[in-house]
């Protein structure tokens, strides 16, 4: 049983960073692949990026070079950095951990990128 609570999103100019944290507890944390994903108001969720606990990543082609995926495995934590932030990547972020048949999800935070 994983439990999964996101924080660091809230509202940023465009061009500007931020750095969503995601805490898990509950279980074995480094065993799962973690990853992020987020949902615009009207469209489905989509991939952001995953990670392995032997540091294999998979990004949305899209965000490559913008944003990075992190685990702190010491910590309980999967970190997702985001830079040069476009108005397009207002969203939901939703942290998830995976393993085997079982999926987990947080409740997410809310990412606004506005002037």
């Amino acid at each position: 049983q994983v439990r999964l609570v996101e924080s660091g999103g809230g509202l940023v100019q465009p061009g500007g960073s931020l750095r969503l944290s995601c805490a898990a507890s509950g279980s074995i944390f480094r065993m799962y692949r973690m990853g992020w994903y987020r949902q615009a108001p009207g469209k489905q969720r989509e991939l952001v990026a995953t990670m392995t606990d032997d540091g294999s990543t998979n990004y949305a082609d899209s965000l490559k070079g913008r944003f990075t995926i992190s685990r702190d495995n010491g910590k309980n934590t999967v970190y997702l950095q985001m830079n040069s932030l476009k108005p397009d990547d207002t969203a939901v972020y939703y942290c998830n951990a995976h393993l085997t048949a079982t999926t987990y999800w947080g409740q997410g935070t809310q990412v606004t990128v506005s002037s």
